[in-house]
């Protein structure tokens, strides 16, 4: 009796067990999936073992793909890895088998694998139909530890594929977790739980396929700010009870990027000074009297620590008002869809002086929170103070243009320094929002997302005295042009120009994006009388031929050819 009631202890406790620690007492038999298979030479496919338990009784299952022993029994048909990955070497039929140690003694399962001619590689049985991350959910107890995710796709014919080193990874929240973009490996960062995505683009057709899963960091602290900056640094009033906005933005400790925190609950603003510059909870300071005041923002993060900025207020009840007394961004928040999508913000001031409102895109410094994903131009055209910088660009282009080359949401900073010295900011938001893609669903701003950009080409050729003589003139005409950024002859057409000994050609050609104004130039050439454009130019309205210049400006809508006129 002791004897069988210790045997059924022993088996009860080994069913409870680890899979490692009784595979050889309780595994009963094993089964590989799929059955059958079908590549061509340099595909692959993934082999699944499942494991059945309990010894004809109390049966559990289990994925014991990793454990098993997996042998071909034609390797120059088809190898397979320690892992069950299946990989084409020659035409023929083999036979897949895993194998292992079971309750009884060994236990095995076979599947036949069957190659066809070459290909240029990819995956079984037709193009990926869907993706499953495995494990679906994962946790770690604290930060820095890491778990591996396996991408498994399925094929529009039923194969299945192992695609963790062709997906592209994503974490939702890199503040909570990293993970490696090609290897599937994840690594906890903070407390917390993000999403993680595996990207697949069928080479066929340009369908991307997804699958998602939830990494979870159980153990360690929330993300702490290890610095907080104030904008603008200072700020002027002249007139009793009028006020002005500070922002604060912190800096992420792990990931750099900066957040908005002015009106955050574990901010807290004072003033040095508060009968003379008060502060509000938000930010909001106000002129009570004539003097100076320091203004300070301490942040408390979650584990107790402290991050803290000052910034200098200036009250004054004589002096002249304010320039500028308040600034709106407009509009507050622009989403965008894509990769590489743009959005225009613009400033609108309200002064002391007629115009009482006025535009101020380009008379404001546009700063981002983070540079490297959400950048911001600046155009600090005419009339724009004198410490906004950069100098004005080329063209027409606004300030206050923000583009997303990456995935999230960053702070969009305007600030403005009056002739009166007073600085006044506004912020807004920019987001992309990574949403992957489904079946009903073409999601936004994932990987591949970016449109490719839009050209145009433009032509250019001596068309001569007229157009029954399109040598009339072929000794040293001249046509220049820049490119779309901007550098100077890059169209260099014609004999007139040399460079080492080589003539311009007849015909040249330069790509411009779709839009882009082009000014063609025939620098005046010793010999040679100019004697005008066949294009429609900018110089007069619509002509079909513009003479009496040497400049033609075209705007490429579509694909445009120009022919400049010489005798």
């Amino acid at each position: 009796m002791f004897a069988r009631c210790c045997v059924g202890g022993l088996l009860l406790l080994c069913l409870g067990s680890s899979l490692v620690g009784c595979s050889s007492q309780g595994l009963d038999s094993v089964q590989v999936t799929p059955a059958t298979q079908a590549l061509t030479v340099g595909q692959t496919a993934q082999f699944t073992a499942t494991g059945t338990y309990g010894n004809a009784s109390h049966l559990s299952t289990q994925d014991i793909t990793s454990l098993v022993t997996w042998t071909s029994n034609t390797p120059s048909v088809a190898t397979i890895s320690a892992t069950g990955v299946a990989t084409a070497v020659g035409a023929g039929t083999t036979t897949i088998t895993a194998t292992s140690s079971g309750f009884n003694g060994p236990v095995s399962s076979s599947a036949t694998l069957t190659v066809t001619g070459s290909s240029g590689g990819g995956t079984a049985g037709g193009s990926i139909a869907s993706i499953a991350i495995i494990p679906g959910t994962q946790s770690v107890s604290s930060p820095t530890q890491t778990s591996q995710f396996l991408a498994i796709g399925t094929t529009s014919s039923g194969a299945t594929v192992n695609l963790t080193n062709q997906v592209a990874w994503n974490s939702s929240g890199t503040q909570i977790a990293t993970i490696n973009a090609t290897t599937g490996l994840a690594t906890g960062v903070s407390q917390g739980t993000t999403t993680i995505t595996a990207l697949y683009s069928n080479t066929a057709g340009g369908t991307v396929v997804t699958g998602t899963a939830t990494f979870t960091v159980a153990g360690g602290t929330t993300q702490q700010f290890t610095a907080v900056m104030i904008l603008p640094s200072s700020q002027t009033l002249s007139t009793l009870n009028q006020t002005a906005q500070f922002i604060a933005l912190a800096t992420s400790g792990t990931t750099g990027l900066q957040q908005d925190v002015t009106s955050s609950p574990q901010l807290k603003w004072t003033s040095s000074n508060p009968t003379i510059g008060s502060v509000s909870p938000g930010g909001v300071a106000k002129d009570l009297g004539a003097g100076a005041s320091t203004i300070t923002a301490v942040l408390t993060n979650s584990d107790g620590s402290v991050v803290s900025n000052s910034a200098t207020l200036t009250t004054s009840l004589t002096s002249t008002p304010q320039d500028l007394l308040s600034m709106t961004i407009i509009p507050s928040s622009i989403t965008v869809g894509n990769l590489q999508d743009s959005g225009q913000f613009l400033a609108t001031g309200t002064f002391s002086t007629p115009p009482y409102t006025r535009d101020i895109t380009n008379s404001v410094q546009w700063i981002t929170s983070a540079p490297n994903v959400f950048p911001v131009t600046t155009n600090c055209g005419s009339g724009a103070p004198a410490n906004c910088s950069p100098a004005p660009l080329a063209g027409s282009q606004n300030g206050g243009v923000a583009s997303a080359y990456g995935n999230g949401t960053g702070v969009i900073v305007a600030e403005y320094t009056g002739t009166d010295k007073a600085t006044v900011a506004a912020t807004a938001t920019f987001a992309c929002p990574l949403v992957p893609p489904t079946a009903t669903n073409p999601g936004s701003c994932f990987p591949g997302s970016q449109a490719p950009a839009l050209l145009s080409t433009l032509t250019v050729y001596n068309e001569g005295l007229n157009n029954n003589d399109p040598l009339s003139n072929n000794t040293n005409w001249l046509v220049t042009a820049p490119s779309a950024t901007g550098t100077p002859n890059v169209i260099h057409c014609g004999p007139g120009w040399t460079n080492n000994g080589q003539s311009g050609g007849s015909v040249c050609t330069a790509t411009y994006p779709v839009g882009a104004t082009v000014t063609l130039t025939a620098p005046p050439q010793s010999g040679v009388s100019f004697g005008g454009w066949s294009s429609t130019c900018a110089i007069s309205p619509n002509p079909s031929v513009a003479t009496g210049t040497n400049t033609c400006t075209v705007t490429l809508s579509t694909d445009e050819t120009v022919g400049a006129i010489f005798n």
